[in-house]
C-alpha cells in the first residue's frame, strides 16, 4: 500500500491491525455490513494476489492446471477456477481475467507466491509460458452493493460490456470487472499502485461507504465464500467446498480431474460445506456434533449484525440445511449460503 492511500483511508476513519496495511475497520462495521445489500461499500483487497500469465501457451497451460474451461475464453471474458493438487484437494479459488495478451489471476491473500511456485513445477522447457507476480505493483478495490452502478457513474467510470475491460483513469488505465468476489452485485477494480490513492478517493467521494476487513470477513462467511487454510485445504475437494460453478465437467484432462469426475458421477461426496447459525461464540476447528457423534468441523466464525455465523464441513449422511447440531456449548442451525452450490453435474 502507498502511504498516500493509507493517509486517505486514515482520514476516513480507518484503523489498522499491527501487522497489516489493510483497514480493519472504519468505525462503521454494522452500517457497512447492512449497506452491502442496500447501498454500495468499498473494500480494499490490495492484499490479494495477482499473477500474470503470458506467452502463446498460457491458456492451454492454465486449462490443464485448474478446474474450469479457460481455453475457450475470449479477451474480455473471465471465470472462477479452482487450483487443486493431483488428488483434487483444494489450493485456492481464483478469478481468471482473459486479455488479448495475458491471463490475470486474482488470488486469495498470501497465495500468489505459493501458487506461482506450484505452477512452476508443471512448466516444461518447451512450454511457451511466462509467470509474473504483480501483487506488489497493483492495488485492488471492490464495490459491493446494488448502488455500485451509481457510484461508477458518479466517478465517470464506464462498466464493461463483457466481464472486464481497461478504462482510462487520469494518465493511466485501470481494469474494471463485473464481479464482487461474493454472491452480491458489484465490481472489482485493479489499478497501478501509483494511482491507488486517487482511485480509492474518487470512489469514496462518489458515495461508496468504506468498509474494513472485519466487514469483508463477516460478509465472506455470511455468503459462504471459502478461503485457503480454513475451508480450502488439502483435507477437502472442490465438490465438498461447494465450488461446482467453478468446475467444467466437459473439458477433459487436468490435474485432479479423475477424482472430481468420479465423485460427481457416483455422487460420492462424503462431506459438504454449509453455513451455520450459532447461539454463542466458539472457536474455529471445534467439532460439530450430532447425537454425541462427530459429524463435522467448524472452519470459520464471525459475530455479525445478523447474529453469530459460521462455516462448517458436515458429513453428507448427517444431513444438511435445517439440521440442528451442537458445536461445543453452542447450538447451531445448518443453513444454505448463496455463494456455494452442492448440486451434482448431470
Amino acid at each position: 500500500m502507498t502511504e498516500s492511500l493509507q493517509n486517505h483511508q486514515t482520514q476516513a476513519g480507518a484503523t489498522f491491525a499491527a501487522d497489516s496495511t489493510i483497514p480493519q475497520s472504519f468505525g462503521n462495521d454494522a452500517q457497512a455490513f447492512a449497506a452491502a445489500e442496500t447501498e454500495a461499500i468499498l473494500c480494499d483487497r490490495s492484499h490479494w494476489g495477482l499473477l500474470e500469465i503470458t506467452d502463446s501457451d498460457r491458456l492451454q497451460f492454465l486449462h490443464n492446471q485448474t478446474t474450469n474451461d479457460l481455453k475457450t475464453l475470449q479477451p474480455g471474458q473471465s471465470c472462477p477456477t479452482v487450483f487443486v493438487n493431483s488428488t483434487a484437494r483444494t489450493l485456492d479459488l481464483a478469478i481468471a481475467y482473459v486479455t488479448a495478451e495475458s491471463v490475470l489471476l486474482l488470488l486469495s491473500p498470501g497465495q500468489a507466491e505459493p501458487l506461482m511456485q506450484w505452477l512452476d513445477r508443471y512448466l516444461f522447457p518447451m512450454d511457451r509460458v511466462k509467470i509474473r507476480n504483480l501483487s506488489a505493483e497493483f492495488a485492488c478495490f471492490t464495490l459491493i452493493g446494488p448502488k455500485s452502478d451509481q457510484i461508477l457513474q458518479k466517478a465517470n467510470l464506464t462498466p464493461p460490456e463483457a466481464n472486464h475491460h481497461l478504462i482510462p483513469f487520469q494518465d493511466s488505465q485501470i481494469r474494471l470487472a463485473t464481479d464482487s468476489g461474493l454472491a452480491l452485485p458489484g465490481y472489482t477494480l485493479i489499478a497501478p499502485q501509483s494511482h491507488a490513492a486517487e482511485l480509492w478517493s474518487t470512489l469514496h467521494q462518489a458515495g461508496a461507504m468504506p468498509a474494513g476487513e472485519t466487514v469483508w470477513e463477516q460478509r465472506r462467511i455470511q455468503q459462504g465464500r471459502p478461503r485457503p487454510h480454513q475451508e480450502l485445504t488439502e483435507d477437502y475437494n472442490p465438490l465438498e467446498a461447494g465450488l461446482i460453478p467453478a468446475i467444467s465437467f466437459d473439458k477433459g484432462c487436468y490435474i485432479g480431474q479423475e477424482t472430481i469426475a468420479r465423485l460427481n458421477t457416483y455422487q460420492g461426496v462424503k462431506q459438504r460445506l454449509w453455513g451455520v447459525r450459532l447461539d454463542t461464540l466458539v472457536d474455529p476447528e471445534t467439532p460439530v456434533m450430532l447425537d454425541n457423534k462427530k459429524v463435522g468441523i467448524l472452519t470459520s466464525i464471525a459475530e455479525t449484525p445478523d447474529g453469530i455465523l459460521g462455516l462448517a464441513y458436515i458429513r453428507t449422511k448427517a444431513g444438511g440445511e435445517g439440521l440442528t447440531v451442537q458445536i461445543e456449548n453452542a447450538e447451531a442451525e445448518v443453513v444454505s449460503v448463496p455463494f456455494l452450490s452442492h448440486e451434482y453435474h448431470t
